[in-house]
């Protein structure tokens, strides 16, 4: 009877305490606009406050307040946002201005995306940094899955010389270190300056034109690919048509839209591979 007693009044007692206040979701700043990208993907991106500017994906990051640019951050308004927390970007946010936004007060998280498997990576620290961990363990999956499939879809395809063309003035590439030379190599294409030092040099005319790319990808803001390799008949891209633009966000940006980018990237490279026959 006294243990009746006991859990009876234990039952009461539970129903009589005031409900357990549930913890607020964190209030998050974005310091540039693919981490802003990485947070919505997260599920998290009802917690954000702040962005840097030209955060434009999804369409709701455009009504977010404005905090600077990786380069001229506006410390005093990202302060005034009362942040948990501010996300930074390893290679492009500036050591000097995460230091003075710790002085602040205003902890900072930095998320460092190179690769495919970083992009996945971040997704699932983000998640768990805001409570959203499901959803960004799904969309993590979701990534691995779509990389997956691509690099079944091109294992042992016929290997083709690509040009990446981040700008014609002057003309700029990138190496084997960026995440746009990993998509040309899942592929099963080749990027002909990934051994160059740095991640996004120049190089000169007479450069391309020794390497003889079979593909030139054309990722600068220029709505169509320059029209400078129409003088180059004797090119093998020229020769083969293949020169294509591939919309810039969804090969620079290390988000989930990666993946679209990659799918393209592919497509692309396939196509050459048919013209070449």
């Amino acid at each position: 009877m006294d243990r009746l007693r006991r859990v009876v009044a234990a039952c009461l007692l539970a129903l009589a305490a005031p409900p357990a206040v549930l913890a607020a979701p964190p209030r998050i700043v974005s310091l540039a606009p693919h981490v802003t990208e990485l947070v919505y993907a997260a599920g998290a991106g009802e917690s954000l406050v702040g962005a840097s500017e030209f955060s434009d994906y999804p369409a709701e990051a455009l009504s977010l307040p404005r905090v600077g640019d990786a380069f001229r951050l506006d410390y005093e308004r990202i302060v005034s946002l009362r942040p948990d927390f501010a996300v930074a970007w390893e290679s492009g946010t500036p050591a000097a201005s995460i230091a003075r936004l710790e002085a602040l007060g205003v902890r900072v998280v930095v998320l460092r995306v190179k690769v495919l498997d970083d992009i996945s990576a971040a997704l699932v620290e983000l998640g768990g940094l805001a409570g959203t961990s499901q959803a960004a363990e799904a969309a993590a999956g979701n990534l691995r899955q779509g990389v997956a499939e691509l690099r079944r879809q091109y294992a042992n395809r016929p290997v083709v010389r690509v040009f990446v063309q981040l700008d014609d003035a002057p003309l700029f590439t990138v190496t084997g270190r960026h995440l746009i030379s990993e998509m040309v190599a899942l592929c099963g294409g080749r990027n002909v300056f990934a051994e160059l030092p740095g991640l996004a040099p120049s190089v000169d005319l007479e450069a391309v034109i020794g390497a003889d790319p079979e593909l030139i990808l054309y990722m600068g803001g220029n709505p169509e690919p320059p029209r400078l390799w129409r003088n180059w008949r004797g090119l093998s891209a020229t020769r083969l048509d293949s020169v294509l633009r591939i919309p810039p966000d969804l090969v620079v940006r290390a988000t989930p839209r990666a993946l679209d980018g990659a799918r393209e990237v592919c497509n692309a490279i396939e196509r050459t591979r048919e013209l070449r026959r």
